[in-house]
């Protein structure tokens, strides 16, 4: 059974910069698509960033586009969300996510358990 974990989560204060990890546990065969989202009290959950497996598309929502980047460690099955001139609006929990092929070849959608990320002076 495969397994997300997130860390890097946080207080920071508006400005700041923090970095989000997203790691596996289990056996994995192939990951076809990480991403990030969040969520807020009383809101749907939202996309923040994706990014295929060989890092050469990456796509961001309109209000983290030039602050925040994704990335991804194929070696150790690992991806990054580094956020900078963090606003007050993104305090959220956030979410890793996953497309991946796992044993027997079987393929899932994967979620972590989140990572609080709270911007505030």
């Amino acid at each position: 059974q495969v397994q997300l974990v997130e860390s890097g989560g946080g207080l920071v204060q508006p400005g700041g910069s923090l970095r989000l990890a997203c790691a596996t546990v289990g056996y994995i065969f192939k990951i076809n698509l990480m991403g990030w989202y969040r969520q807020t009290p009383g809101k749907e959950r939202e996309l923040v960033a994706t990014i295929n497996r060989s890092g050469s598309t990456k796509n961001y929502a309109d209000s983290v586009k030039g602050r925040f980047t994704i990335s991804t460690d194929n070696t150790r099955n690992t991806w990054y969300l580094q956020m900078d001139n963090l606003k007050p609006e993104d305090t959220a929990v956030y979410y890793c996510n996953a497309d991946i092929v796992g044993e027997a070849y079987s393929r899932d959608n994967y979620w972590g358990r989140g990572t609080q990320v709270t911007v505030s002076s």
